[in-house]
């Protein structure tokens, strides 16, 4: 069922600081691109799954309903939204894919979005903060940046002090993100500047420094999927090889937070699925909404064992040029993370690679990657191993 869906056209807005655009501007910067590039119309379209987390960042809710706000044609269009945390997008899609698997649609639309920077910054943290255990770990000052400041620091405590490491992964980052006409930040700060503490770059939680952090940002994406490729497309189709999705305890007091277990059991069920080496992938577009994440990341897919994820970057086999480029799209530290458009965003580009459309991004070798994104701490873990056609 997984390998009858494709993604058949894309859209993504500029993230960053947008101001005076509201959701229904950014569904209509994001959406005809995706539609044009499928070559199809807003009739053609059996279903919209929206992503948009929200949460109080914007006083409208119920927001499957703005793309028919936006566009008329989608007047009687069925849509629904999910909310997945920071893997909303990624929900989106999935709930897309099961409408797909299920046979009751054959075209759909995806929408991720999110309007964070209308908020000052303490309600931004407020507001992010629901992602974790309120009960627990709502106390925080630092928010959710709390909630990783506190896991880097239980992986330093354990394992020695990883700096240079985070402060590589988001030099890495950053360079990546100079090539990516999308992303908030395009400046290659370097190493040094991640790497010391500064007036511009002081300790936000724990070990993890501004540079550590990924970016409030506005923005939206968007994917037209279909159940087989269409002859009328103006892109090159990419095709799900497998997906998986796997869950984990919310409170991280219940589980060892140095590890990301179900981030690691979703890349072993979908590498599975796939019957697939993790050497068959050409590059990884990975949740790094702070470098630990990423970090973290790098040993639940199997790059390196519990507490060597350093030398996956200190070693370069993560790097543009390295056995894995990791984020050529500069993740979400360069390009920005707007909650519910963040999943949405990856598949985009991750498609954009697999189709030799990246432009100054593009791989020299993009025939099969994965996209990994994440919801909470390691709770909301969704992969996707994607391939050209």
């Amino acid at each position: 069922m997984t390998n009858q869906a494709h993604i058949v056209g894309w859209g993504h807005t500029a993230f960053g600081k947008r101001d005076g655009a509201s959701l229904e501007d950014l569904i209509r910067e994001a959406v005809p691109p995706a539609l044009d590039g499928a070559g199809l119309a807003p009739e053609d379209i059996d279903g919209i799954f929206v992503g948009h987390f929200n949460a109080g960042f914007v006083g409208q809710d119920f927001t499957a309903a703005l793309p028919a706000v936006v566009f008329p044609a989608f007047r009687h269009t069925p849509a629904m939204r999910t909310e997945n945390a920071c893997a909303t997008g990624s929900a989106a899609i999935s709930a897309a894919l099961d409408a797909l698997a299920a046979g009751r649609m054959r075209r759909v639309l995806v929408i991720g979005m999110e309007k964070m920077t209308e908020l000052a910054t303490p309600q931004v943290g407020a507001t992010l903060i629901k992602c974790a255990y309120v009960r627990e770990e709502a106390g925080d000052p630092a928010g959710f940046a709390g909630i990783f400041g506190g896991i880097a620091a239980r992986y330093f405590e354990r394992f020695g002090d990883q700096s240079d490491a985070l402060a590589a992964i988001a030099a890495k980052n950053h360079a990546n993100g100079m090539r990516n006409p999308y992303a908030h930040m395009r400046r290659d700060v370097g190493f040094d500047f991640c790497r010391q503490v500064s007036e511009k770059n002081p300790f936000v939680s724990g070990p993890l420094k501004r540079s550590d952090c990924s970016l409030v940002s506005d923005g939206a994406a968007a994917l037209v999927l279909s159940t087989e490729p269409l002859s009328g497309a103006r892109v090159a189709p990419v095709r799900w090889h497998a997906r998986a999705q796997v869950n984990d305890f919310m409170p991280t007091s219940r589980r060892d937070p140095t590890r990301l277990e179900g981030a690691a059991l979703a890349w072993k069920k979908g590498l599975q699925e796939a019957g697939l080496r993790l050497a068959d992938l050409d590059f990884v577009e990975t949740h790094d909404c702070f470098t630990i994440a990423e970090l973290l990341e790098y040993e639940a897919m199997g790059l390196a064992p519990h507490g060597e994820g350093a030398r996956v970057i200190l070693d370069g086999l993560s790097c543009r040029d390295g056995r894995l480029p990791v984020n050529p799209s500069g993740g979400l530290k360069s390009k920005g993370h707007p909650i519910g458009a963040t999943g949405v965003s990856q598949h985009v580009m991750a498609a954009m690679q697999l189709s030799g459309t990246a432009g100054d991004m593009q791989l020299p070798r993009a025939a099969r990657g994965a996209v990994f994104n994440m919801g909470g701490s390691g709770v909301a873990n969704y992969l996707s191993i994607l391939e050209s056609v």
